[in-house]
C-alpha cells in the first residue's frame, strides 16, 4: 500500500551539491521563511555519486538528506539516471544514442541515453539500488522521482534489434506485418525480419523526425516502440525502489507538450502519482496551461504533482521576459486550480554556471530577500500553508471531455496529402477553448477511459481509429452520449491503413454521413459558410464535401463549388446525438456551432453570464466545493454575481471583492 502525501508540498529543485556545505543552513533559513517545506534533490548527481564505475561516494548527499531532514523538509529524492557522467561514454559508447541523421552522440548534454543499451540498464539499476537500500528508511523522503523528463528517441542497432523483436510480439508472422504496414507498395516487402531497418533521415523518411515518413506504419510503430522501451527503463527503475521501499509513490515527471516521443497515456497507470513541469511560454493564451493541467489531472483522474515551474525567468525561451506583478501567483494557482496538490519551482536557489543560470530561482544571484520574486513566492507559501490542507486532495468534477491520444498526434502529423499544415495540438486547442471560455469543467481523456462518465465527448481529428473504437463510440451515443467529431476523423486502422467504404470510416453510421473527399484551403484563403438560421462562418484549412445519410445539415457552404452542400452535420442517434464539423472553423464560427450544441444539452458553466475570469472547481471528500476564481490577465474584471453573496474568500479570510485586479485570485467557497 503506496503512503500519501501528508502535506501539500511547497518546494522545488535544490542543488546544495553545487554550493559550499556552510552556506546550506542559510538557505534552509530563507526557504523556511517563505513557508517551503520540501526540496528536491539529486536530479543529476550521477558523476558525483560515481567518478569511476564501482567506485560510490555517497558522503556529500548524506550530508544534503541529513541538514533538510534536520529541518523538517519533505524530500523527493531523484535517482540521477538522467545524465550520465563522462567516464560512462568513454568506456562504454553504446550507451549513447544515434540521432534521426545515424550520429552518434558523444558525451555532453543529457537525456542522451540509448533506452536499449545493456551497460546503460545495469550501469543504472547498480546506481538505484544503492540509492534505494541506502535511504529507503528515511521517513522524510515523500517521493522517490525516477530520471527526468523522458522523451527523445534513438536510432541505433541494439534498438533495431529490439525493434524486430517487439515487431515479432505484435505481428507474429511476417505476412501480417507485411499487410499491417501495405508493403507493397513502393517493393517494400519485407521476406526476412533482419531486413526491417528503423525509421530515418537516411531510410523511410525525407523531412523532420516525426513529420516526413514513406511507411507510415513502420514510423508509427517505432514511435509506439520507443515509448514502451523508455517505459522499461522507468519500470526497470521502480522495481528495484519497490523492492526496498514498497511504500513510498515512485514517479517521473512529464514535460510540456508537444512532446510527442512519450505517450503519458500509455505510462499513467506505472506512475503513482503524475507529476508534470510547466513553463508556459509568454505568448501561450491561457487556455493551453489549463489544458495541459487537465490532460495530467485526467492521465489517473486524481491529483497530481506540480513538479517544476518559475518563480520569475525561464532561460531556455528565445524571449524570457518578467513575470508580471501577481503573475507568478496566478499561474501557480491556476495549476492548483486544475488538479495540482503540489507547487514546485526550477529552481530553489540559481546556480552560478551552466546553462540555467539565468533561469529564476527563489534565492537570486544576489542572495537577498527584498526582492519582488521572493515576496511573491513567500506570498504564496504563505497562501498555501493556510488553504493547502483544505484543498490536498479534492477532485475536479467534470462532465465534459475532449479526447486527446498519442496515436492520433503521431498518425495525424504524418499524413502526407491535402495540406502540409497539419498540426494536431492546435486543432484540439480549437475544441478546448470553447469550453474553457465558457467555464464549463473539462477532463482530457483517452480513448480508453469510459466515456459513460461523461454528458459529451469532443474528439476532434480522430484520424486513427483502432479496433472496437468504432464500436465503443457508437454504443456511447445509442445509450444517450453526445459525441462531436471533425474532418479527418474515422479515417484510418491502428497501422495507418485507410477505411474503405467512405470516410469517416467506423464513425459513418454514428455520424450518419459519409464524406467524398477533402479540399486544400489555401494559406491566407477561407471558405464560408452558413448556418440554417442565417448566420455567417468562416472555415479554414480544410473543407470536406460531405453527403448525408441519415444526418441533417446544420451548416452548409456558402462559397466555393461545393456551396450549397453539408459543412456542419447532427444526427439524431437512438438515445444520442452526433455532430460533424466539416472545416477548420475560426473562433468566432465554432463557438457559434458550440452554442448550438451547449444549450442543446444544458451543459452547465460555473457562472451563469460570461465572463473573462477563469472558474474552476474543486470538490473536497467532504463535499465543500472550492472556487478558484482567477485573472489571467492585465486588465481588472469584475466578478460575476453568483459568487458575491454567501461566499468568503479562504485566502483572505474576507468577503470576495467585486473587482480583481491584475492576476488576482480569489478562493471562495459557502
Amino acid at each position: 500500500m503506496k503512503k500519501e502525501l501528508l502535506h501539500f508540498l511547497y518546494g522545488g529543485d535544490y542543488n546544495p551539491e553545487q554550493w559550499p556545505e556552510e552556506t546550506w543552513s542559510d538557505d534552509i533559513k530563507v526557504f523556511k521563511q517563505a513557508d517551503i517545506n520540501s526540496a528536491t534533490i539529486n536530479v543529476f548527481s550521477w558523476a558525483l555519486l560515481e567518478p569511476a564505475e564501482g567506485q560510490f561516494d555517497f558522503s556529500k548527499l548524506d550530508k544534503i538528506i541529513e541538514e533538510l531532514s534536520n529541518a523538517n523538509f519533505d524530500i523527493v529524492l531523484a535517482t540521477s539516471t538522467a545524465a550520465m557522467p563522462a567516464w560512462m561514454f568513454k568506456k562504454y559508447p553504446d550507451v549513447a544514442r544515434v540521432d534521426y541523421q545515424g550520429r552518434r552522440h558523444v558525451f555532453g548534454a543529457r537525456h542522451n541515453f540509448c533506452p536499449s543499451s545493456k551497460n546503460y540498464q545495469r550501469l543504472a539499476s547498480d546506481l538505484v539500488r544503492r540509492l534505494v537500500k541506502r535511504y529507503a528508511n528515511n521517513p522524510h523522503i515523500v517521493v522517490w522521482h525516477v530520471n527526468n523528463e523522458y522523451g527523445g528517441n534513438c536510432y541505433c542497432q541494439e534498438c533495431q534489434a529490439e525493434f524486430r523483436k517487439w515487431l515479432k510480439d505484435r505481428y507474429h508472422t511476417l505476412d501480417n506485418l507485411n499487410r499491417a504496414w501495405n508493403m507493397n507498395v513502393w517493393s517494400h516487402t519485407i521476406y526476412n525480419w533482419g531486413e526491417i531497418v528503423v525509421p530515418n533521415e537516411l531510410g523511410d523518411a525525407w523531412g523532420p523526425e516525426g513529420r516526413e515518413t514513406i511507411v507510415a506504419g513502420l514510423s508509427i510503430d517505432y514511435l509506439r516502440f520507443q515509448s514502451t522501451q523508455m517505459l522499461k527503463l522507468f519500470k526497470m527503475e521502480k522495481q528495484i525502489i519497490e523492492e526496498s521501499d514498497p511504500e513510498t509513490l515512485v514517479t517521473t515527471n512529464f514535460h510540456s507538450l508537444p512532446n510527442k516521443m512519450i505517450d503519458y497515456q500509455q505510462w499513467a497507470a506505472a506512475q503513482d502519482i503524475i507529476s508534470y513541469d510547466s513553463y508556459p511560454a509568454y505568448d501561450m493564451p491561457k487556455y493551453h496551461p489549463a489544458f495541459l493541467y487537465d490532460l495530467m489531472r485526467s492521465l489517473k483522474h486524481q491529483p497530481f504533482m506540480l513538479m517544476e515551474s518559475t518563480p520569475s525567468q525561464v532561460n531556455w525561451q528565445p524571449y524570457s521576459p518578467l513575470k508580471r506583478p501577481g503573475q507568478m501567483r496566478a499561474t501557480e494557482l491556476q495549476a492548483v486550480a486544475h488538479g495540482a496538490d503540489t507547487v514546485q519551482f526550477f529552481q530553489l536557489k540559481q546556480a552560478v554556471g551552466g546553462s540555467e543560470k539565468f533561469h529564476g530561482a527563489v534565492i537570486p544571484h544576489s542572495g537577498r530577500t527584498d526582492t519582488r520574486a521572493y515576496k511573491e513566492v513567500k506570498r504564496l507559501g504563505h497562501d498555501l500553508k493556510k488553504v493547502g490542507p483544505v484543498i490536498k486532495g479534492s477532485q475536479n468534477p467534470a462532465k465534459v471531455a475532449i479526447v486527446f491520444d498519442w496515436s492520433n498526434f503521431w498518425s495525424f502529423e504524418y499524413v502526407d496529402g491535402i495540406t502540409q499544415d497539419f498540426a494536431y495540438l492546435p486543432i484540439i486547442l480549437d475544441y478546448y477553448r470553447q469550453f474553457y471560455e465558457r467555464n464549463i469543467p473539462t477532463d482530457v481523456i483517452a480513448v480508453d477511459d469510459d466515456f459513460s462518465n461523461y454528458d459529451l465527448v469532443v474528439a476532434p481529428v480522430l484520424y486513427m481509429v483502432k479496433p472496437g473504437l468504432g464500436k465503443k463510440i457508437t454504443d456511447y451515443v445509442a445509450s444517450g452520449g453526445n459525441f462531436v467529431t471533425s474532418f479527418m476523423s474515422g479515417m484510418v486502422n491502428s497501422t495507418d491503413n485507410v477505411y474503405l467504404g467512405g470516410y469517416p470510416g467506423p464513425l459513418k453510421e454514428v455520424t450518419g454521413v459519409w464524406v467524398e473527399e477533402s479540399d486544400a484551403i489555401l494559406p491566407e484563403k477561407d471558405v464560408k459558410l452558413q448556418t440554417n438560421n442565417g448566420k455567417h462562418l468562416t472555415g479554414t484549412l480544410i473543407a470536406d464535401l460531405i453527403h448525408l445519410e441519415h444526418a441533417e445539415a446544420i451548416a452548409k457552404y456558402d462559397s466555393e463549388f461545393y456551396a450549397g452542400m453539408p459543412a456542419v452535420t447532427e444526427n439524431h442517434y437512438h438515445r444520442g446525438k452526433a455532430w460533424y464539423i466539416g472545416s477548420r472553423l475560426d473562433h468566432a464560427s465554432l463557438s457559434t456551432i458550440f452554442d448550438q450544441i451547449i444549450g442543446s444539452l444544458k451543459l452547465k458553466s460555473l457562472s451563469a453570464k460570461g465572463t473573462a475570469l477563469e472558474i474552476t472547481k474543486r470538490v473536497t471528500t467532504d463535499g465543500q466545493e472550492l472556487y478558484f476564481i482567477l485573472n489571467m490577465g492585465n486588465d481588472q474584471q469584475p466578478l460575476p454575481n453568483d459568487f458575491r453573496e454567501g461566499y468568503h474568500d479562504l485566502l483572505t479570510g474576507q468577503s470576495p471583492k467585486n473587482v480583481l485586479n491584475p492576476w488576482d485570485v480569489e478562493l471562495l467557497t459557502h
